[in-house]
């Protein structure tokens, strides 16, 4: 089977929850540490095998096309520097071999419609798909798994988790079905943020996807949906009632970058697995308790 290459980035969202830092910054430019959120994701695909990164962008995402562009006056100073480290850093944020389209989502309709937009460049091929909110880390990342799993049996493969039942309302959760003899989960059914009541469980889909080019017509043949929106939940709940749906349990940590509470979690958790960085976070650590404690 032909390795999936294409993946999507939708990163047309407002983040509101980082005001006023997004006011004229996207979030997902936002830096753990030193290197952007997005930028993590965008490692994630490339090594998966992706070569082809598809950014849907709002009018305000101009920097993230900046990020990912060559910028050989920064280049050439660092170089005259004697920083040729640093500059072959800013270089390789996309590799040789790489390339980066962007397209712009007209309205912000929805994550469902953010995807659609991306179908020019797609074309009738499977292709990935990463929200860069949700920022993992591990040895064997979800997109890796979600490929891995497409080219051995072509379909439409989610990544999920177990979340904690009043937690349900945050996600698209699933229905599941029979776990298939090479680990899969059949997905039965999806429902977009339901009430904790009305959830058919506490898997929760995360923001990893593989999709079978068809996606594209459910997408647009799709009425507004919860919050007015197009929403993909809906599009792969009618996929998942054909038996086209496949899950897979994500094996990484993962961090909840669009809110604040799991970008501060992924900043201090990197941070303090940095040997740059954990004698001076552990010793933060210890000033708060002695302050706490006095």
């Amino acid at each position: 089977m032909t390795r999936i290459t294409k993946a999507v980035f939708p990163v047309a969202g407002l983040g509101t929850r980082f005001l006023p830092a997004t006011k004229a910054m996207p979030k997902e430019l936002l830096p753990i540490i030193d290197k952007p959120i997005v930028q993590h994701a965008v490692e994630e695909a490339i090594a998966a095998g992706i070569t082809e990164l598809i950014f849907v962008t709002g009018r305000n995402k101009r920097a993230v096309g900046d990020h990912f562009d060559t910028n050989l006056e920064l280049e050439n100073q660092l170089a005259q520097a004697g920083k040729t480290e640093m500059r072959d850093m800013v270089r390789n944020i996309v590799p040789n071999g790489v390339s980066c389209i962007f397209i712009r989502q007209p309205a912000p309709l929805g994550l469902g419609h953010a995807v659609m937009c991306a179908a020019p460049a797609v074309g009738d091929a499977p292709f990935a798909v990463l929200l860069a909110d949700d920022f993992m880390r591990g040895p064997v990342l979800p997109t890796q798994m979600l490929l891995d799993a497409h080219e051995a049996t072509p379909g439409n493969f989610l990544s999920v988790g177990e979340v904690p039942t009043a937690d349900v309302h945050k996600f698209g959760i699933v229905k599941p079905g029979a776990t298939r003899p090479d680990g899969t989960v059949e997905v039965l059914k999806i429902v977009e943020k339901p009430r904790q009541q009305d959830a058919p469980s506490q898997i929760a889909s995360y923001g990893r996807y593989v999709f079978e080019p068809e996606i594209f017509g459910i997408l647009k043949g799709l009425e507004p949906g919860a919050g007015g929106e197009i929403q993909l939940a809906d599009a792969i709940d009618i996929l998942a009632a054909q038996g086209k749906v496949s899950a897979l349990v994500n094996t990484s940590r993962r961090y909840d970058c669009g809110s604040k509470r799991g970008y501060l979690h992924a900043i201090f958790e990197v941070a303090q697995e940095d040997p740059d960085y954990r004698d001076f976070m552990l010793d933060l650590m210890r000033r708060a308790l002695k302050d706490a404690e006095s």
